[in-house]
C-alpha cells in the first residue's frame, strides 16, 4: 500500500474534522446555493475539491513551498483571489432571470469553474497543505507524491460531501424563499456579504 493503515486510521479522523470546520469553503458553497441554487452549489464544491487537488500535486511536488517561500508570488495569487471574490459579490447582486435549460447548463458550469478558481487563488490553501498533510507523509516509504495525492483525494471527497451538502441546504432555503421578489433581493445581498466577508478576510490574513 502507498500509505501505512495505521496512518490512514489517524489522517481520516482528523481530515473530517477539518472538513467539518465552518470555512471559506464552506461559506462560498453557501453564498453559491443562496444566490444560484442548490446543484450549482454542489458544482462549486467539486470545484474546490480538484483545486485541492491541484494544491497537494504542487505541495507533493515541492513547489508549494517555492510559492509560500516568494513573498510577491504569493501576494499576487493573495490579490487575484481577493478581487475574484469581490466579482462575485458585485455579481450577487444582479436580479436572477428564468433560464433555459441551456442556461441552466452553463450555470453549472460556471459554478463548478468558480469554486476551483476560488480555491486556487486562495494562499491560505497553500499554507495548511504545507502544515497539515507533511506530517503523514513518510518519507521513507517514498512515493511522496503519491502519499500526498491519497491524502488530498480523502480531504477532497469529504469537503465535497460536507460543503456540497450545506450549499445543496442552502440552496433549497433560496428556492423555497425566492417567490417573494423582496426576499430574493435579499439573498443576493447576503450572497454578496458572503462573498465579500471572504475577500476581506484573505485581504487582512498574514503569511504564515
Amino acid at each position: 500500500m502507498i500509505v501505512e493503515p495505521m496512518i490512514l486510521l489517524a489522517f481520516i479522523p482528523a481530515a473530517l474534522a477539518l472538513n467539518l470546520t465552518p470555512g471559506a469553503d464552506m461559506m462560498f458553497c453557501m453564498g453559491q446555493g443562496l444566490h444560484s441554487g442548490p446543484w450549482q452549489a454542489v458544482a462549486g464544491s467539486a470545484g474546490i475539491s480538484l483545486g485541492g487537488m491541484v494544491h497537494v500535486t504542487l505541495a507533493g511536488l515541492g513547489l508549494s513551498a517555492v510559492i509560500a517561500s516568494t513573498p510577491w508570488v504569493f501576494d499576487v495569487i493573495r490579490w487575484v483571489g481577493i478581487l475574484y471574490l469581490l466579482w462575485l459579490a458585485w455579481t450577487s447582486l444582479r436580479p436572477q432571470t428564468a433560464q433555459t435549460a441551456e442556461a441552466y447548463k452553463h450555470g453549472i458550469q460556471r459554478a463548478f469553474l468558480r469554486g476551483f478558481a476560488v480555491n486556487l487563488t486562495n494562499p491560505k490553501v497553500i499554507l495548511f497543505t504545507l502544515a497539515f498533510v507533511p506530517q503523514f507523509v513518510q518519507a521513507e516509504r517514498g512515493q511522496i507524491l503519491a502519499q500526498f495525492l491519497v491524502f488530498g483525494g480523502i480531504l477532497g471527497v469529504g469537503g465535497f460531501v460536507i460543503n456540497g451538502g450545506v450549499g445543496l441546504l442552502a440552496g433549497v432555503l433560496g428556492r423555497k424563499l425566492s417567490t417573494n421578489g423582496q426576499f430574493t433581493k435579499t439573498l443576493g445581498w447576503i450572497s454578496a456579504g458572503i462573498f465579500t466577508t471572504l475577500a476581506l478576510r484573505l485581504a487582512v490574513g498574514q503569511k504564515g
